[in-house]
């Protein structure tokens, strides 16, 4: 037996290669209908290279899957044939008459083919029994850069569908992931019971412009109906199939929006104290956690709150926390910003509102999440001298002179006994907490590298010489903070304290690149300015950094 299969190899290799004399293309169905595969056939009646014809010019009128390629041999009363096809599965772009041109292969053409593409969709058409269709729609066609839309593809199909894959839309300058799993029903079109399997998108444009979205392209195996009445092993076929193409329009970002851009289904902010009070302690820490919530918005697009805390007070800000989540076949994102805070004086403790302005797109209307203002008490602790003024972020009022043994109560830097005990009992319980989340957290590889807090010069180096926007964002908050004293949120806060116009002029930029619909950041130019800034601030002498707010 193997030896008769290798002289069949050896008799088939032994064979003369074919020249070819003969070389037709033909198609399987003309016309067709908008939205329809139409797949076209090139024969060849010789062996010849799988890539020998090249399709990409058809390319400009159709979406072209991969060809595939086959090639056989017939032995017949010694005399042998071979021949090479190519089968390329063609989607017509639109309706309309169009030209597949000859193709050319050694000396020899094919004959060009003239396909009519009828403006009637195989769902829509009654005379049709289409055993597959999609059909692809958007929430909105009129958006914002940035603002959030979902687009859902269906598959309906009446057959018996074995195995299939749905590639994703795509569109210019967006950004599309998938939102949540796929969804299976029943719906009855023209008729006829088709089962569906919906699937959903969320499309984010990042600049404006009109735009078309590619619709997704199925292609997968059915049984052959045809085949399976009179053949119990039932032959399966491909079908191919695509939605139609929707048009968008995305408008800029509005001129006159105070701050920076947001835009969202819905935004709330909420407030929670830890532990619950009612009025603060002189020198015991309470920790506040607010909660940015949006709908429609990635998490990657909430920005940072000002809170604007008074002076008089310590404060140990966590960096922010933010996930996202799909809820009902909706996005819904969440940033959490966590600061622990002690005071240092009793008194009345004003805390301004906060205020995030944001873009409605259910109402198209600009819109403001509010925490209101509150005034807050400070009990003073037992033993100490109660205070005559109040704190006031607008007013800072000098204390009175007083003698030296005095001068650890007038000042607001300065601890009582007491107040240290609370402070020390409080970071060793924190200290106990980590030390029993390590003992209990999985191990992990000594490869992972540890957060860090430190202002680090050449991380800022690296992050403008790599075009990273976030990463220059990062550290530059982190030199704010640690290095001016000053509790910045965003790069607009930290450009108020820059001396220098052009390390402004660049902040600006990399603000704009972060949350505007510029092309790809370049920081060469902002690590130049940051050099020529922090060498002035050395040569004049500036020492007004402080201790960093978490030490290491």
């Amino acid at each position: 037996m193997v030896k008769g299969v290798l002289l069949a190899a050896v008799l088939l290799l032994s064979l003369p290669l074919q020249a070819l004399t003969q070389l037709s293309a033909s198609v399987d169905k003309n016309p067709a209908l908008r939205g329809e595969a139409v797949t076209l056939e090139v024969t060849a009646n010789a062996r010849v290279a799988a890539d020998a014809i090249n399709f990409r010019v058809l390319e400009q009128d159709f979406t072209v899957m991969v060809p595939s390629v086959s090639t056989s041999t017939q032995i017949i009363n010694g005399q042998s044939s071979q021949s090479t096809i190519w089968r390329i599965v063609l989607l017509p772009k639109k309706a309309g008459s169009y030209t597949i041109p000859a193709f050319t292969l050694q000396g020899l053409s094919t004959k060009p083919i003239s396909l009519e593409v009828l403006n009637e969709t195989a769902q829509n058409n009654t005379n049709s029994n289409t055993e597959l269709f999609l059909q692809g729609s958007i929430e909105q066609q009129q958006l914002y850069v940035q603002q959030l839309s979902y687009y859902q593809v269906t598959i309906y199909f009446n057959g018996d569908l074995q195995r299939g894959s749905l590639s994703e839309p795509q569109m210019d300058g967006a950004s599309i992931m998938q939102v949540g799993q796929d969804a299976e029903s029943t719906e009855l079109v023209n008729g006829i019971r088709y089962r569906t399997i919906t699937r959903r998108y969320a499309i984010t444009p990042q600049r404006s412009g009109n735009f078309t979205i590619t619709p997704p392209t199925f292609s997968g195996e059915m049984i052959d109906r045809d085949s399976a009445r009179y053949n119990y092993f039932a032959r399966t076929k491909t079908v191919v199939q695509q939605a139609e193409p929707i048009d968008v329009v995305v408008n800029a970002i509005p001129a006159n929006f105070p701050g920076n851009w947001l835009v969202a289904g819905l935004v709330t902010l909420t407030e929670e104290w830890s532990p619950d009070i009612t009025e603060l302690k002189q020198g015991e820490p309470v920790t506040r956690i607010i909660t940015l919530s949006a709908v429609d918005v990635a998490e990657n697009q909430l920005p940072d709150l000002t809170q604007g805390f008074p002076d008089g007070l310590r404060l140990y800000q966590e960096q922010p926390q933010a996930k996202s989540a799909e809820r009902n076949g909706r996005l819904v994102a969440q940033k959490i910003f966590t600061t622990a805070v002690i005071a240092n004086t009793a008194g009345e403790l004003e805390l301004p509102e906060v205020s995030l302005a944001w873009w409605n797109s259910q109402t198209n209307k600009l819109e403001h999440a509010r925490l209101p203002a509150r005034t807050l008490r400070v009990a003073a602790i037992a033993g100490a001298a109660e205070p005559t003024t109040t704190i006031s972020p607008a007013l800072n009022v000098a204390p009175p002179l007083a003698t030296p043994a005095s001068s650890s109560e007038a000042s607001p830097w300065q601890w009582n006994y007491i107040s240290s005990l609370l402070l020390a009992v409080w970071l060793l319980t924190l200290l106990g907490s980590y030390v029993l989340w390590r003992l209990k957290a999985p191990v992990r590889p000594d490869a992972q590298t540890q957060s860090r807090v430190r202002f680090n010069s050449s991380e800022l180096k690296r992050a403008c010489k790599q075009g990273d926007a976030t990463a220059a964002k990062a550290e530059l908050l982190r030199f704010a903070h640690q290095q001016l004293d000053k509790r910045c949120q965003s790069l607009t806060e930290m450009s108020a304290y820059i001396h220098s116009a052009e390390l402004k002029n660049q902040l600006i930029k990399l603000n704009a690149a972060l949350y505007g619909n510029s092309n790809a950041w370049q920081g060469e130019h902002l690590w130049q300015a940051w050099q020529q800034y922090d060498a002035g601030r050395k040569e004049a002498g500036a020492s007004d950094s402080l201790q960093p707010l978490y030490p290491q």
